[in-house]
C-alpha cells in the first residue's frame, strides 16, 4: 500500500474541531489545503466545523470517531489520499490527568500507536505532532531550549514525552518518515472574527479562561496562586502565544515536513514572558472589566516561570510570533463576548 505521502492529497487534522486544531483548520484551508478533520467530539463541538467554512469560504471534511479505533483510520485512508496528519487529538487537562492516568495514557499514548500503525500501513508518513512545554524538566534556567533535560512532572506532560519518545525511536527505524514535534507554550487568544475560540467541557484551571469567566460573572474572583516568586512582581510568568500564530506555525512546519524525511522538536513560543498580574492589568484595560482577585498559596510544582527560547523555530520555519499581549486579551474577549456559552 506504499504511495508518494508528498503527493497533492488531503491533510487529516486529528481533533481538528478542538481549540488549537480549529485555528490550524483556518490557517492550512487560507494556504491552500484540502482538510479532513477527524474528531471524537469528547471535548470540542461540530458547530465549530461551519464556522471555519465561513471564515475560509471553504468546505471542510468531517468524520466523527476515535484515533483508537483501527478500523475506523483504515475506512478514512482507504478513502481518502491522505498525504499528512496533524495530531492535536488527545486529552490536556493536566489536573484530570493526575486522577485518571489511566485515561490519558490510554487516549493519548495508544491512540498515536494506532495512528502511525496506519499511517504506515498506508504509505503516508509526514506526521506534525502536537507537544508541549511540559515534557521539560523543571529548571532555573530560562529561557528553555530544546536541548534541556526533559522530566514530565505529571501524566499529561509524561504521555507527550512518551509519545515524543516513540515517534522519534520511529524515525530512527525508518528515516522515511517525516517528524515535527511542536512543543507549545501558553496558547490564548481567539480567530480576529470572533467566530472560533475556545471552549471546553472540562473545568479550566488556566489563566485566561479564569478570566474571562470573571469578567462574565460567572467565577466571583480569580485566584492567583502564589505571589512569591522570584519574579518581577512575585507572581508566576508564562510564555503566552497567540492561539493564531501557533496555528501558522503548523502550517510551516507541514511545509517544511512535506519537503524532507526529517523529525524536528521545536519550542513554540514568544521568548517573552508576562506575570499573572501583568495579565490581568491587561486584559482589564481591553476589556474594561475590573478583574477581583484572591492571593492563595502557591499550587505544587508550579514554577516560577517558564518562557521559551524559539530561535530555532525561527531560524528552521521562517516562522514568528507577531501577535501581542493586548492582541491575545482583546480576541479572547471578543470571543467571549460573541459566545459566552462557547458553542
Amino acid at each position: 500500500m506504499e504511495r508518494n505521502n508528498k503527493d497533492d492529497g488531503v491533510i487529516l487534522v486529528t481533533g481538528g474541531a478542538g481549540y488549537i486544531g480549529s485555528h490550524t483548520c483556518v490557517e492550512l484551508a487560507k494556504s491552500g489545503y484540502k482538510l479532513l478533520v477527524l474528531d471524537n467530539l469528547s471535548n470540542s463541538s461540530a458547530n465549530v466545523l461551519p464556522r471555519i467554512e465561513s471564515i475560509t469560504q471553504q468546505t471542510i471534511t468531517f468524520v466523527q470517531g476515535d484515533i483508537r479505533h483501527q478500523e475506523t483510520l483504515e475506512a478514512i485512508f482507504r478513502q481518502y489520499n491522505i498525504s499528512a496528519v496533524i495530531h492535536f487529538a488527545g486529552l490536556k487537562t493536566l489536573n484530570e490527568s493526575v486522577s485518571q492516568p489511566m485515561q490519558y495514557y490510554d487516549n493519548n499514548v495508544s491512540g498515536t500507536l494506532t495512528l502511525c500503525k496506519v499511517m504506515a500501513e498506508f504509505g503516508c508518513k509526514t506526521l506534525i505532532f502536537s507537544s508541549s512545554a511540559t515534557v521539560y524538566d523543571e529548571t532555573s534556567q530560562q529561557p528553555i531550549r530544546e536541548d534541556f533535560p526533559l522530566a514530565a512532572n505529571n501524566p499529561y506532560g509524561r504521555s507527550k514525552l512518551i509519545i515524543e519518545q516513540i515517534l522519534t525511536d520511529l524515525h530512527s527505524a525508518d528515516p522515511a518518515w517525516s517528524i515535527a514535534l511542536l512543543r507549545y507554550f501558553n496558547p490564548v487568544g481567539a480567530h480576529k472574527s470572533g467566530l472560533i475560540g475556545e471552549t471546553s467541557n472540562a473545568i479550566s484551571s488556566n489563566l485566561m479562561p479564569c478570566l474571562l469567566q470573571v469578567a462574565l460573572g460567572k467565577r466571583d474572583k480569580l485566584f492567583i496562586y502564589g505571589n512569591d516568586y522570584t519574579t518581577r512582581d512575585g507572581t508566576g510568568v508564562r510564555d503566552y502565544i497567540h492561539v493564531t500564530d501557533l496555528a501558522k506555525a503548523h502550517v510551516k512546519a507541514l511545509q517544511k515536513s512535506l519537503e524532507s524525511s526529517d523529525i524536528l522538536t521545536l519550542n513554540i513560543g514568544t521568548g517573552r514572558g508576562y506575570s499573572v498580574l501583568e495579565m490581568i492589568s491587561t486584559f482589564e484595560q481591553v476589556s474594561g472589566h475590573k478583574i477581583p482577585f484572591e492571593i492563595v498559596a502557591r499550587r505544587a510544582k508550579d514554577l516560577a516561570r517558564c518562557i521559551a527560547d524559539p530561535s530555532l523555530a525561527i531560524q528552521t520555519l521562517g516562522w514568528k510570533a507577531e501577535l501581542d499581549i493586548n492582541r491575545m486579551c482583546a480576541d479572547s474577549w471578543h470571543w467571549q463576548t460573541h459566545n459566552p456559552d462557547g458553542y
